[in-house]
């Protein structure tokens, strides 16, 4: 080979070991708040189905839409929550909502035309985290009366509906957050605690009207939130869904086979198998990695002075259910997480060494936690 030729490749590996490096890690968070109709579109299919849940907060929205439906519009919005929701433990909106963040499909037109051709979403899927085979399967068999539902908010023109009913609102709090979130620099922080970096330091947040009560992570540095959330609020779903997963399961068998192991723990396993379904979190793996996320969140939204009542917020957030969150978290404090610079993977794997979460630790740690505000 030529001297040349040695003098480029080794140019080329230094340029391209410089961009890693710069790629490793950001300085700085650049935030970006916007409404959204596909993702409003999306969410309204909870309220649509009839699901008494969603109506607690839309009851006047769903009477004004539902009337506008014939009765066979009306069956497909029901079909979405059995098969999605009752069926299979899912989110209408979350489900939905990640999947359609995975192509440029903005209006109700184009999402009907993404449902007829699914195969660039399923393709933009399998390049992310968050794929999943059986997940998907319950898309693909939910695509007729996803369509059916499209086309018949197409027809009754929900577009002017939600720019007439919900976008002034939405506009009005987008400029209130607007001058706030500039004042958190929650991305190199958030990259220290998670030990990668995230694939952009620009966070969208979609601030939506038919998403509550729920704050929803989609594909990239993206979520969903809802427009009469506080702005502390706005500010935790921001680091709390920038945040998911906070491990990659894939790749580390070890961590894989610390996280099975929980299923032999009855004071966890109580909380995965009876609760509430419409929180989601129906499976250990959905649990666990939540409770991950919101420790983690803790932590860091207190590093930036928006911490809360931790003991009253996890007696009561989802009807008491994030027991591993609450070990979780006593263990950080414990081992003065947030000062040091031992990434979290690390550090979940360490507690399992340790054996911090065998033999009924959970329950106990959760007991002291809650004792000792008394």
């Amino acid at each position: 080979m030529s001297r040349a030729r040695v003098l480029f490749l080794l140019g080329f590996a230094f340029a391209a070991f410089v961009a890693l490096a710069h790629a490793q890690s950001h300085a700085t968070t650049n935030w970006d708040v916007r409404p959204s109709l596909k993702f409003d579109t999306l969410c309204a299919l909870n309220v649509l189905s009839g699901d008494p849940y969603y109506l607690e907060y839309y009851r006047s929205d769903y009477q004004r839409l539902a009337k506008k439906f014939k009765p066979e519009e009306l069956v497909a919005f029901g079909n979405l929550k059995r098969r999605i929701k009752d069926e299979n433990g899912g989110i209408i909106s979350a489900q939905l909502a990640l999947y359609f963040s995975a192509v440029d499909a903005e209006s109700i037109p184009e999402m009907i035309r993404a449902v007829d051709d699914s195969n660039p979403m399923q393709r933009n899927l399998r390049a992310t985290p968050y794929f999943d085979e059986d997940q998907w399967k319950v898309y693909d068999a939910s695509r007729p009366d996803l369509k059916a539902a499209l086309l018949a908010l197409q027809r009754i023109g929900f577009e002017n509906d939600w720019k007439q009913n919900a976008l002034p609102a939405v506009e009005k709090a987008r400029a209130a957050i607007l001058g706030e979130l500039p004042h958190y620099d929650i991305v190199p922080v958030i990259e220290a605690k998670l030990g990668k970096p995230l694939t952009s330091n620009r966070i969208t947040v979609y601030l939506l009207y038919y998403s509550e009560p729920h704050g929803i992570k989609i594909t990239g540095t993206r979520f969903l939130t809802h427009y009469s959330y506080p702005f502390r609020i706005v500010l935790r779903n921001a680091i709390h869904e920038m945040m998911h997963p906070p491990y990659d399961l894939a790749h580390d068998r070890e961590l894989r086979e610390d996280l099975d192991s929980l299923r032999g723990d009855p004071f966890l396993m109580n909380m995965v198998e009876h609760h509430d379904p419409s929180f989601g979190y129906n499976t250990l793996d959905g649990l666990v990695e939540e409770d991950c996320v919101q420790a983690l969140e803790e932590v860091i939204a207190e590093h930036f002075g928006a911490g809360h009542d931790a003991r009253a917020y996890w007696r009561e957030q989802d009807g008491g259910i994030h027991v591993f969150a609450v070990a979780l978290y006593s263990l950080m404090q414990e081992q003065h997480f947030e000062q040091a610079a031992e990434p979290f993977p690390a550090f979940l794997k360490r507690m399992f060494q340790e054996k911090k979460f065998a033999n009924g630790q959970i329950e106990r740690r959760n007991k002291l936690f809650f004792q000792s505000a008394v």
